[in-house]
């Protein structure tokens, strides 16, 4: 037996039990139903992210024949340990650090953007704290609300670090760390800078896994009521394939819970003249990512061809990867082209002004906020989309209306933009994109009809896969990875000319969109993202039509409007460019 996997022996609370080398006290009491509070540990190990800095201090325990006692998250057992996790010495230093944490903590809780989801008030509230007993100095820092998809609210920061952890060993992305010590340590910028001076992503994991209000989106929401509120606008929503199998998480249902027509029942209820659905604009961006992936293969064009769905993805090559801006195919993303084909097509079909049409997107990703701002995703002046608001911020609105989601009957998207197959769904899921490509690509190159739509080697949660898919005489090499570390890596292979791969699908969440920044809080539990991912194919494979080309809508806006794919006007209203940007 190698000495890795040699068992240790040790007690927790009188209970013998043996465990592998190189386990912390953390997990190894979970194995004995000790519930040992964290804040600042936060395992995705899924994913590659476990958090062990041990500054909250909330997770100390009593070791026999110690004086001091240890944080059970980094702490790793030892032979003959014998810990007690229930001891008045441990409850009562998780206590006092607590309170020490809470009397540096702005009293904000009832306007905070996390009350009800801050785990530092739940601890709060099960270690039974009630009274601030410490008072003295508080941290002051600014503000900071200089982006369109974040706000980092320094005062609210515990130090716990896991922004760091996710950003910087997860993402590789290098923009939080800490600066200081003692009562002036904070977690920012190099230089303080302000988020949007920075080469930020604005991906959102940070906030996905901040326990506190310290990091949020942007405060759409308002937004949206204002131009609902307003007569002289026509007012249209779309909505996110990843948005519908976890919107439901808010309202008591269960994780994975496919809600497609209740969204559709509850955005006619909020008072949306138009209900869209983003799997349109999904099979839309297949027929035109399809047509580039064999122009460029029979055409000697660059390879691989990167997909460009992902804002957060998007940002993050033309800053760490400016020399290869020709790879990434061209086409806008999703909720782009809905946007752009609402205020051409849709416009001149009912006979409304552009101007006067205001779209409203619902995204599972704060990322999208900023790209709506991007100054080449106008036409004629006028944002391809205007509003963005997050799963999370939905959820806000439904419940602010006073909406039983959970109750709502199901209806129909409206079908001017509202047909969807199989294929634009499982753009929610890692590998869902290329999976949607090749089932289009193949039947293009072939004509041949494709028997099998799953391309199931294309699919899972590993950060990185490579697969090989047989078209016609050729075989397609396909590489995926989600996360933007696992994308660096490739990108990486690819500059080293070691990739041989014709296509690469990246998605800068773990998970893909199914985990994005602005869905209903995980809180670590790795089951939750499976159960949305598992919920994804469940849609895809009641659909009648599972290839992007089958939508007879988006095939009768080519016949009526824009011609072949990806001619003149189809680069006009539905591709873009990137532009190099310098890292700060």
């Amino acid at each position: 037996m190698s000495e890795l996997k040699k068992p240790v022996n040790l007690k927790i609370n009188g209970i013998p039990l043996q465990v592998e080398k190189g386990t912390t006290i953390h997990e190894a009491a979970k194995l004995v139903n000790a519930d040992i509070p964290t804040l600042c540990h936060l395992n995705l190990e899924g994913f590659g992210m476990v958090n062990r800095t041990a500054s909250c201090r909330v997770c100390m325990v009593e070791i026999k024949n110690r004086q001091a006692l240890a944080p059970s998250c980094s702490e790793v057992v030892t032979e003959g340990m014998e810990v007690f996790t229930d001891s008045l010495k441990a409850v009562s230093a998780r206590r006092l650090n607590l309170e020490l944490l809470l009397s540096n903590h702005p009293f904000e809780c009832l306007t905070c953007r996390k009350n009800l989801q801050c785990e530092l008030q739940a601890l709060a509230q099960k270690l039974g704290i009630y009274d601030i007993t410490y008072t003295g100095e508080k941290m002051s820092r600014p503000l900071d609300k200089s982006s369109y998809a974040l706000v980092k609210d320094p005062d609210k920061c515990i130090m716990c670090r896991r922004c760091e952890t996710m950003c910087n060993e997860v993402q590789t992305c290098g923009i939080l760390s800490a600066a200081s010590r003692g009562f002036n340590a904070f977690v920012g910028p190099a230089f303080n800078l302000d988020m949007v001076d920075t080469s930020c992503t604005f991906c959102g994991q940070c906030v996905a896994v901040c326990p506190t209000g310290a990091l949020s989106e942007v405060n759409n929401m308002h937004r949206v009521w204002e131009a609902l509120q307003r007569d002289d606008k026509h007012v249209v929503v779309q909505v996110a394939p990843a948005v519908r199998v976890a919107i439901g998480e808010m309202f008591g249902l269960e994780p994975g819970s496919i809600s497609t027509g209740k969204l559709a029942t509850a955005f006619r209820r909020m008072g949306f003249n138009g209900v869209f659905d983003t799997d349109w604009a999904a099979d839309l961006t297949i027929i035109e990512e399809a047509t580039e992936l064999i122009h460029r293969l029979e055409h000697g064009g660059k390879l691989p061809i990167l997909t460009s769905c992902c804002p957060a993805w998007v940002r993050f090559f033309e800053y760490q990867f400016p020399d290869m801006l020709d790879i990434p195919s061209t086409c806008k993303s999703p909720q782009i082209m809905m946007g752009t084909i609402i205020k051409t097509y849709y416009a001149e079909k009912m006979g409304i002004p552009p101007e006067n049409i205001v779209v409203v997107s619902v995204m599972p990703c704060i990322a999208k906020k900023a790209e709506v701002q991007r100054e080449e995703l106008r036409l004629d002046g006028l944002k391809d989309v205007d509003w963005v608001v997050t799963t999370r911020e939905l959820g806000y609105m439904l419940k602010e209306a006073g909406i039983d989601f959970a109750a709502l009957p199901e209806s129909d998207f409206d079908q001017v933009l509202g047909e969807s197959t199989g294929a634009s769904v499982i753009f929610g899921a890692t590998g869902g994109v290329i999976e949607a490509a090749v089932r289009t690509a193949y039947e293009w190159v072939t004509h041949e009809e494709l028997k099998d739509v799953n391309f199931t080697q294309l699919r899972g949660l590993d950060g990185i896969r490579k697969a090989t898919v047989r078209i016609g005489d050729q075989d397609l090499s396909i590489g995926i990875a989600h996360g933007l570390g696992n994308a660096r890596k490739l990108l990486e292979s690819i500059r080293r000319g070691e990739s041989d791969f014709h296509a690469i699908e990246i998605m800068a969440c773990p998970g893909g969109c199914i985990g994005g920044g602005g869905q209903p809080y995980h809180h670590g539990n790795m089951e939750i993202i499976r159960k949305r991912q598992e919920a994804i194919y469940q849609e895809d494979a009641g659909k009648p039509k599972r290839k992007s080309h089958e939508n007879e809508m988006v095939m009768k806006l080519y016949r009526e409007y824009i011609g072949e794919p990806y001619n003149e006007k189809a680069h006009e209203l539905l591709h873009t460019f990137y532009t190099p940007k310098s890292m700060i």
